[in-house]
């Protein structure tokens, strides 16, 4: 746990720093940008007065129960390194009274408090399992970010786009789909679990037990020396991907026309730069597969399962795996969008589906979750975002519980060998995703039904 001191001093400090607001009067310019025009245009556009003379959320009964529910959803949520947005939107809606877009506001900080917390600790943990590497498959991460950036950006289009009974009834299908197999999954490593208690006290009475365990607990596809070194040019490159699809939002602006620069609310400019994002996937994407430098087989290391490593051999093992993953990302993205839960959710039961192993996955997600929630939740302070110093209070909640729910796993990994419970975990959240997301769509079809509401395809914009 002393190992793990000085990443959460810095998650705490980062989380402090970032979300909490500023009580000073807003200054009229930023001093780090050098066009007085641009600065004066961002300036407008942020609009920080009126944010900050914003009326206040009361205080009531239910918004101290969505505080303890959301402490309970980010514990569960953060042992299996995903977001939790799937329910931190109802708890948001339902309980404290919210409306959707500030509930969505509201989720993107919650998410953005709890992987902070997950990426401060395992940030520099390493895996035993894979001879000392990072935990968080940097590899892995590269080859998925890009394309599901990408995907989130289409899927939101879809959204604005499908009618809301088809949103609700897609949610449903593949999210019920996607919590059988997780749960399929978890009863498999459980098992898998049990066969090495069982290997393990045969080793102890035959005296064999070194040899025996080395030999289950490391089914790696090769045996060579690792680096141990932190995969710092795989970190700067994925912040470099994260800048520029930032910039494109940046630039491009909402479908209102809200941006730094003044451009045709939905016009050739706006999609032009919106379609930008199509060669940066493919650039990066294609880029990280080829470059040796880039893009080394770590993925292929987490992957514990003796029987997916088999298939993985008659396979040619090598580029056509790597593209499997940026396809997985694009999907999840796409869907994630479409639902309005990011990502994490999906790629999560995919990892493990293809054998990823549950500690590394967890790891893993929850990394790429902080690309993305740092985004969204940045856009939202851009467009003037409402009760920033509330959305603060409950990220911050979220923050501590996910750092409770990461020492319950990591302990009962440690004692009883079972990191099954993340798998588990992945499993609750995506259930209680399913019954809440799918009840308040389904409310919210029925008032469009008996109001006489439009309920076919609209255009997005």
């Amino acid at each position: 746990m002393r190992n793990n001191l000085v990443p959460l001093t810095l998650s705490f400090l980062t989380i402090t720093m970032l979300l909490t607001p500023s009580m000073a009067e807003p200054e009229p310019s930023f001093i780090f940008l050098p066009i007085h025009q641009l600065l004066n245009t961002t300036s407008s556009w942020l609009d920080f007065p009126t944010k900050f003379n914003q009326p206040k959320i009361e205080l009531t009964a239910s918004t101290l129960i969505a505080v303890v529910l959301s402490f309970l959803a980010a514990t569960i949520s953060s042992a299996g390194g995903i977001g939790g947005g799937g329910l931190y939107v109802p708890i948001m809606t339902i309980v404290a009274g919210l409306d959707l877009k500030t509930a969505s506001s509201f989720s993107a900080f919650m998410v953005t408090g709890g992987s902070i917390a997950n990426v401060g600790c395992n940030l520099f943990v390493r895996n035993p399992k894979a001879g000392g590497k990072t935990m968080i498959d940097f590899d892995l991460a590269l080859l998925l970010e890009p394309c599901m950036l990408l995907g989130v950006s289409v899927g939101v289009i879809c959204n604005l786009v499908f009618p809301n009974w088809l949103i609700t009834s897609l949610f449903a299908v593949f999210l019920a789909w996607s919590t059988v197999k997780t749960f399929g999954n978890g009863v498999y490593y459980w098992r898998l679990e049990s066969e090495m208690v069982k290997v393990r006290e045969a080793s102890m009475v035959i005296g064999e037990e070194d040899e025996k365990m080395e030999s289950v607990k490391l089914p790696l596809l090769e045996d060579y020396e690792r680096p141990k070194r932190f995969p710092w040019m795989k970190l700067g490159v994925l912040v470099v991907i994260w800048l520029s699809y930032f910039a494109v939002y940046l630039l491009r602006g909402n479908k209102y026309g809200e941006g730094i620069i003044s451009i045709e609310p939905c016009g050739i400019t706006y999609w032009l730069l919106s379609s930008t994002q199509i060669p940066l996937t493919l650039f990066f994407t294609l880029w990280i597969c080829f470059s040796e430098n880039v893009q080394g087989s770590q993925c292929c290391d987490h992957q514990v399962p003796v029987k997916d490593v088999e298939n993985l051999r008659s396979n040619d093992g090598g580029r056509s795996n790597k593209c499997m993953f940026p396809v997985m990302a694009l999907l999840a993205g796409v869907l994630g969008g479409v639902f309005g839960i990011g990502g994490g959710m999906l790629i999560s039961p995919l990892l493990l589906q293809v054998g990823i192993a549950p500690e590394v996955t967890a790891a893993t997600c929850s990394f790429m979750v902080l690309f993305s929630s740092t985004m969204s939740a940045i856009q939202y302070l851009l467009l003037g975002m409402e009760h920033t110093g509330t959305a603060s209070l409950f990220a911050i909640v979220c923050f501590v519980a996910s750092l409770v729910g990461l020492m319950v796993v990591q302990k009962v990994i440690t004692q009883y060998g079972r990191a099954s419970i993340i798998v588990f975990s992945v499993g609750i959240v995506m259930a209680l995703s399913i019954v809440l997301m799918t009840s308040y769509g389904a409310l919210d079809v029925w008032n469009d039904f008996i109001s006489g509401s439009y309920m076919g395809f609209k255009l997005p914009c």
